[in-house]
């Protein structure tokens, strides 16, 4: 375990916890057309799981009508995040064992097969099953390209680089609706999964031919610098946690055993995993010492908060413009803005950040960028001119692109060379568990107030259960009720939107508020950090 260097304290201009030198090898630093053969590589993966996102986020709907259970949707998001929380926070120590190249191949592999599930699927927990597997993959694809991208570029030119990537994974998302939206119309949904598994094994092929990022020798065998307690006891924190987050209030009410034992486990497991990793494990999957870190506290809780507020936003984005009377392809592909943006935002802070230095004040700015975009997000009604929600989606993609960047410069800045995995990793678990909460708020503000909303308008008219039960069911049938319910239905919809829009501007400014607290740390011209 490394040790604290008591010559040179951390403070804002060096990294928390530096190591002696030698504790680590560092890669050699390779020309750029060897970066562009290595990162390339990668990045096709990155840009699959970034297409998947959105597919599945246009799509959601398309599919839980299929299944007849509208509340499909909320577990078609929840199945994949959840299973990519739990795994992504073992991916950096993981890979610092066995090496980023098999990581990325077990991911791939794993990506493959969660996207054949989901496409041969006949029934609910089979596609759900499906979406798990394919977490675990797009989990790891994410998180191990952050990483290897650390391991060979230094800090000042970090944010460059991982704006390039940003483009990669902005490209995915942008594309994802349309491509969604048109196989849905046109072949079927199924065949948005299937047809992505041969582009996987390309994936695979290249990064087993090109990543080859040396590890740490050690005289202790690779399965036993793995710590299985730590991991085991992360992963059931975070399962627990979200399965109560997302069964509470969608599937059971609050206060169901199964949500309440759900929460009271994942409580007992966290104590467990924080005792394992600051006093039992040698290599922790996590140092919890990291986080006590300003810098790095702050950053994942600037991740957390603004993760959930985009990613409950990217699921019922769709699912107002379908309210609005559009098809699932001009839904999605009114969500090319925020992609766009999102890779926008990230290069141009790259850009910015190398030729400064710093990052402090830029990350005030795009954090207040958040909570505009968000603001203006709650004014959209059903008549609104299509030009406008373009413009705050652009805002919205260009601040949650900039966040991302600043706050990953931040963190790996903030620690030693040998730690820019595990506390990257951290920083995923952050944002996968953001996500999969942001989407479960979202879904039980949505469902809960048009349940409300619905009962109110219509709880005394003949058939009201049935045609309440199936309206929540699916979005399809607003245009099979009976014409003097439309108007009611559309306020109803729209009234449980605005709902979600104005949950989703607090969280946004919770993110915008933990950021103030991260400190400007130096951003090396090398990886030597001298």
């Amino acid at each position: 375990m490394a040790t604290e260097d008591v010559r040179e304290p951390a403070s804002e201009q060096t990294p928390l916890l530096r190591a002696p030198d030698g504790d680590t090898p560092l890669p050699k630093e390779v020309s750029t057309k060897e970066l562009i053969w290595i990162l390339g590589s990668i990045w096709l993966g990155v840009f699959l799981a970034a297409l998947d996102t959105t597919i599945v986020a246009t799509l959601s709907a398309p599919i839980s009508s299929s299944f007849n259970s509208f509340s499909l949707l909320s577990w078609l998001a929840t199945s994949y995040l959840i299973s990519n929380a739990a795994c992504q926070p073992l991916s950096g120590r993981l890979t610092d064992i066995y090496s980023r190249r098999w990581g990325l191949v077990f991911s791939n592999i794993f990506f493959a097969i969660g996207n054949l599930i989901c496409g041969l699927a006949r029934a609910q927990w089979v596609i759900i099953l499906g979406r798990v597997v394919a977490g675990v993959g797009g989990g790891g694809l994410t998180a191990i390209s952050t990483f290897v991208t650390s391991d060979l570029i230094p800090l000042r030119k970090r944010g460059i680089w991982q704006g390039v990537g940003n483009i990669c994974f902005g490209a995915g998302m942008g594309l994802g609706g349309v491509f969604g939206g048109w196989i849905n119309d046109t072949l079927g949904w199924r065949w948005a999964f299937l047809l992505q598994v041969p582009f996987l094994v390309v994936s695979c092929v290249l990064v087993a031919v090109k990543v080859d990022i040396p590890v740490k020798d050690s005289d202790t065998a690779r399965i036993k610098r793995v710590d299985f307690l730590g991991a085991i006891t992360l992963v059931l924190t975070l399962v627990t946690l979200l399965l109560g987050l997302n069964t509470g209030g969608n599937q059971v009410p609050w206060t169901h055993p199964l949500v309440l034992a759900s929460l009271a486990m994942s409580f007992v497991f966290l104590c467990v995993f924080i005792y394992v990793e600051a006093r039992v494990a040698s290599e922790p999957v996590i140092p919890v010492r990291l986080l006590l870190s300003r810098t790095v506290a702050a950053a994942c809780l600037t991740n957390w908060f603004t993760t959930m507020a985009v990613f409950g936003l990217l699921f019922y984005l769709p699912v107002f413009f379908q309210v609005q009377g559009l098809s699932a392809t001009a839904a999605g592909a009114r969500l090319i803005p925020q992609a766009i943006g999102t890779s926008v935002g990230s290069l141009a802070s790259g850009i910015i950040m190398r030729a400064s230095g710093r990052y402090k004040l830029l990350n005030y700015v795009a954090m207040g960028l958040q909570v505009l975009s968000a603001g203006l997000i709650c004014t959209l009604h059903l008549y609104t001119p299509v030009g406008l929600p373009f413009l705050y989606f652009f805002l919205g993609g260009a601040s949650y692109g900039s966040m991302l960047t600043i706050t990953l410069v931040a963190l790996i800045s903030a620690v030693d060379h040998q730690h820019h995995a595990v506390i990257t990793s951290a920083s995923y678990a952050f944002r996968s568990t953001g996500s999969t909460i942001g989407i479960t708020i979202a879904s039980a503000v949505f469902q809960n107030t048009l349940k409300m909303g619905l009962w109110g308008r219509f709880g005394e008219r003949e058939h009201a259960k049935e045609m309440i039960g199936r309206l929540r069911d699916s979005l399809d049938e607003i245009w099979n009720v009976p014409a003097d319910w439309t108007p009611g239905v559309l306020d109803a919809y729209m009234d449980s939107l605005r709902a979600v829009f104005l949950t989703l501007l607090g969280l946004a400014v919770l993110g915008s508020l933990s950021s103030l607290a991260m400190r400007e740390h130096t951003l090396h011209n090398n990886l030597s950090r001298r």
